[in-house]
């Protein structure tokens, strides 16, 4: 006679073929992109004024440079560019959830209930990842940048130039500050431990130097501007995964005494 062992933490059986999961991570990345392109749709209505908010700390260096478009076209791409990114953004639950859902059905029981915390999480700090870079960082920079000009040579910003130097920072930035909820997750869920974080803490700072030259315009500036960052929230995910690990270690010794 055997018996079923219903811990609540034994993994739950879910039959689907190879086959099957790639239907599945079909059907959640037409899901996600059809948020993203109704949220773009949505947001191309009111691209000017987005433009106005993302034009804003040229307009607040003095002397301030002149921004303009070398084609005809220029303008309508840029509005484009703008949508796609705003419409990312509005989407950024639908994705985030969509990409929890199929890593999911692969959780045991105990590790599902921090998903919408995680959730919640990686949305705040991808947030919080572009307000950091479009305050400071894009002010900063370019403040820094087009100082370096002459009495002789007047500065002035191709508009699609630089709609894509702000966007790809402020989404740079946005992703790296993902680092501390993905510590926090994969120590939750066992597979990280501060030790390690600890150890390969060397390894990291040239991962994080090559991140960053891969994540930012091709300018050292930037590049440093990401990296100090990067190293202050690897620090922070290394604290993070102390606290959590410390909680699972207790947790695990309350429920064998």
């Amino acid at each position: 006679m055997s018996t079923e062992n219903t811990s609540p933490k034994e993994k739950p059986v879910k039959d689907m073929s190879f086959l099957d999961h790639l239907e599945e991570l079909r059907w959640r990345l037409i899901k996600s992109l059809a948020a993203i392109i109704v949220g773009a749709i949505a947001c191309f209505a009111f691209s000017g004024y987005i433009l106005d908010f993302l034009t804003f700390p040229v307009h607040a260096i003095e002397p301030q440079p002149k921004l303009i478009f070398l084609s005809p076209t220029g303008m309508f791409f840029v509005r484009v560019l703008i949508s796609l990114v705003c419409g990312f953004l509005i989407a950024l639950p639908v994705v985030v959830y969509q990409t929890y859902a199929f890593i999911v059905p692969g959780l045991y029981p105990h590790e599902r209930k921090h998903v919408v915390p995680i959730i919640l999480l990686t949305m705040l700090c991808f947030l919080a990842g572009s307000a950091f870079a479009y305050f400071l960082i894009v002010p900063f920079g370019l403040r820094f940048l087009l100082g370096l000009a002459t009495p002789d040579i007047e500065p002035q910003l191709d508009i699609g130039k630089y709609i894509g130097f702000v966007t790809r920072i402020m989404l740079a930035f946005g992703l790296v500050f993902e680092l501390p909820v993905l510590s926090l997750f994969l120590t939750k869920i066992g597979l990280l431990s501060p030790s390690f974080l600890r150890k390969k803490r060397r390894y990291a700072i040239v991962v994080i130097a090559v991140g960053a030259a891969l994540l930012t315009p091709p300018d050292v500036f930037t590049q440093v501007m990401m990296i100090i960052p990067l190293i202050l929230l690897y620090e922070v995910s290394i604290g993070l995964s102390v606290l959590v690990y410390k909680k699972e270690e207790e947790a695990l010794k309350e429920s064998t005494d």
